[in-house]
């Protein structure tokens, strides 16, 4: 099964993403899949509070930033995946390390193959998004390239799977597939 999750930030759409990916695993090999490349200290905050709430719940972390098609193993058909989140993956390829300034337009197109990869290739992927293009605010012309790759990422993947979920202050409004789970 694949179920994508999107919302605000701090509604819950980790920890219903874990408690998703744990029902969905039963006895098999279940990954975390982190995509978050901290750079400062509020990012290592965030990722020390992750690592904390999913302590002792058998989750195996596979840090990966850029290619996500690359975390693939040879379990990887009986396993669960929950990845998180395609929001930070969408920004690491965007802006490479050998970053000039410009974006790389072929970003969103990247995180959709490898993404579609890992679901066509898994038993059960849970993928995590933040909804944040939405609001009537208009951005500077970086910041709007953004925010439209990862809608595109988001229709495109919200289209690849079964159950697509959006949080709203921590309740789970279900956009496809309310049956399945």
């Amino acid at each position: 099964m694949k179920i994508y999750i999107s919302g605000g930030c701090k509604n819950g759409k980790s920890t219903a993403a874990e408690d998703l990916a744990i029902r969905l695993s039963g006895d098999h090999k279940r990954y975390y899949v982190a995509t978050m490349i901290p750079y400062d200290d509020e990012d290592h905050k965030r990722v020390e509070k992750h690592v904390n709430n999913r302590a002792g719940k058998g989750f195996e972390t596979i840090e990966c930033g850029r290619g996500i098609e690359k975390i693939m193993g040879e379990d990887s058909e009986k396993a669960t995946y929950l990845i998180d989140s395609v929001t930070a993956l969408l920004l690491n390829e965007m802006f490479a390390d050998d970053y000039n300034g410009e974006a790389d337009p072929e970003a969103a197109g990247r995180c959709k193959t490898g993404l579609k990869a890992i679901g066509d290739q898994a038993e059960n992927v849970v993928y995590v998004s933040d909804y944040i293009y939405s609001d009537a605010v208009r951005y500077d012309e970086f910041t709007e390239n953004y925010r439209q790759m990862l809608a595109e990422v988001d229709c495109f993947m919200a289209a690849e799977c079964d159950v697509v979920l959006e949080y709203v202050s921590g309740i789970a409004v279900f956009h496809k597939g309310k049956g399945l789970l």
